[in-house]
Parts: structure tokens; C-alpha cells; sequence
């Protein structure tokens, strides 16, 4: 019996329906449903009980999806262990990841990784929310931001550096605030990812001051509020790595070098209790190995 028809089965069952799995598995629905009438065929017996809304388990199916999750398992660890053993690790792999920092940081470390293991189908999905690393079916995701969910492991990466810019424009025409209040009397652009509703974090001497701010413009991607802060609009909080380029052709300016910010860890999240492939670990070790200054 092939794997495939296995997989998509347990698929079915995670998903709750024959489309999610059938997008899941990267095959047409007609062939998901096909793959389970041929298995239900051979067995002899109903494995899922299907209604208009939903999909779920029989009995004998749920049985048997716990002896076939065991099966792969073990095939899976078997394979791995080859690949591993061989140096030579291969198959797919996706990873969701920040975008500014997968293009100003990562991306020249990723185009390394797919030179030195051409095997390994690495496919990068870039977005600035917060991905879900099961649902979405990701191997790891790349977050930037303490770490809430102790349910999942972590690597870290790198930490952040966060600066306070403006441009020399907008400090001509407003001026430079120089203590955390003077922000409530400045145009301040807000990143909507930062935790913390409407509050900046600013350190001085071991102590982190929480400054309310009113922004005047809002965004969850943090490009958008570095070309605004390029045109003057305001004063914002971004990423070192973000705006060095930018700070050392005198296009932004930084603020309040007395109140040093907080840096943002960044880290690699990967699902516990999922067996680690070798082109996963492989991966993990290179970007853990990589310096990024």
C-alpha cells in the first residue's frame, strides 16, 4: 500500500475535511476522496463517517489512524536516519519568516544554504504576522519578539537592536524629544505587531519606562513605517539592521541615545513532538552557525 493514500488518510482526519487535506497534501480533492475509497475498499471497512459538514474518525477508523500515525512515524525516523547518516539531506522544507528582516539579514545566508544543499527544496513565506505553525503546516517559523507559547520548541538566532529615528527633516521642522513624555507632543508612527497596546519601551540605567504614545499613522509592517519615517512623516521605533544603511547616509537620524531600548529576541520555532527531518536540522545547525553582524 503506498504511503501517500496513509498520509492522506491522517490528513483527512487532522483536517476535518477531504479539500483542507487535499491542499494539504498538494493533490486534487477528486484524488483525496479516491485514495480513501480505495483503502476502504481493500480493508473492508467504513474509516470515516462523512456529512455535509465534517469528516471525522469511525471507530475502527480511529484505531487504525493510531497504528498507521505509529507506522510512518517509525518509517519516517528510519529514512531520516539514512539521510542523516549519508551527509546528504534532502526533501522539502518550509519555513514562514519576517519579511525586512528575511531580505536585510537572512537572505544572503539562504541563498548559501540552497548552493550548499541543492537537494533540500527550501520554500521561504514571508509575512509580518504571526504565522501558525501547525495549521499553516510550516517545519519552523522565524519570530522576532519574546516568546509566549512554552508548548513549542525554540532556537535563538540573533537579538535586535532597537533605535528611536526621524528624519533630519522631520527634527528640523519638530524638533528632537529628549525625555520619554516629550514622545505624547510628536507625530509617532507605531508598528502594530510591538506587544504593548500604544506604549514604547525605553531603557535608562536598568529601568524599562512603558511611554504611552498617540500614533498618527499605524502599521503592521515595519517597511511601510521605515519609508514613512524616510519622508519625514514622524518618529519611529525600527530595527538597526532595518535603517543602518540609512543612519549612515545621514536619511534618518537617532533619538534619545540616552534611553536605550530594549533588544527583540529572534528566534527559530519548530512544533514539538514532530519528528526533526534532516534537512530541518540541517537548516537549524547552518543558521545557528552563521554570523550575522
Amino acid at each position: 500500500m503506498e504511503t501517500t493514500i496513509l498520509r492522506t488518510f491522517i490528513a483527512i482526519i487532522d483536517e476535518g475535511s477531504f479539500s483542507a487535506a487535499a491542499r494539504r497534501m498538494g493533490i486534487s480533492r477528486s484524488i483525496c476522496s479516491k485514495y480513501i475509497t480505495d483503502l476502504e475498499h481493500d480493508l473492508g471497512a467504513r474509516l470515516l463517517t462523512r456529512t455535509t459538514r465534517s469528516v471525522s474518525p469511525t471507530a475502527v477508523g480511529l484505531e487504525y489512524s493510531q497504528r498507521v500515525r505509529e507506522a510512518l512515524r517509525m518509517m519516517d525516523a528510519a529514512n531520516e536516519g539514512v539521510r542523516a547518516a549519508s551527509g546528504h539531506p534532502s526533501g522539502a522544507l518550509k519555513i514562514g519568516a519576517p519579511v525586512g528582516y528575511t531580505l536585510k539579514v537572512l537572505q544572503p545566508h539562504i541563498l548559501r544554504f540552497t548552493q550548499e544543499y541543492p537537494e533540500i527544496q527550501l520554500e521561504f513565506v514571508l509575512d509580518d504576522g504571526f504565522s501558525d505553525l501547525v495549521s499553516d503546516s510550516f517545519d519552523a517559523v522565524i519570530r522576532i519578539g519574546n516568546l509566549e507559547d512554552s508548548t513549542l520548541h525554540a532556537r535563538k538566532l540573533d537579538e535586535a537592536e532597537i533605535l528611536l529615528v526621524a528624519s533630519p527633516d522631520y527634527v528640523a521642522a519638530k524638533g528632537a524629544p529628549q525625555e520619554p513624555a516629550d514622545l505624547l507632543q510628536h507625530d509617532c508612527l507605531h508598528y502594530t505587531n510591538l506587544r504593548g497596546t500604544g506604549t514604547w519601551p525605553l531603557r535608562r540605567s536598568g529601568q524599562v519606562i512603558f511611554q504611552r504614545v498617540q500614533p498618527v499613522f499605524a502599521a503592521n509592517n515595519s517597511e511601510m513605517l521605515h519609508q514613512m519615517a524616510l519622508s519625514g512623516r514622524g518618529v519611529t521605533l525600527m530595527p538597526k539592521f532595518a535603517v543602518a544603511g540609512d543612519l549612515e547616509a545621514g536619511k534618518l537620524i537617532p533619538l534619545m541615545s540616552d534611553y536605550r531600548l530594549p533588544g527583540i529576541p529572534i528566534h527559530l520555532v519548530y512544533a514539538t513532538g514532530k519528528l526533526m527531518t534532516a534537512a530541518m536540522r540541517t537548516f537549524m545547525e547552518f543558521l545557528l552557525q552563521s554570523p550575522r553582524g
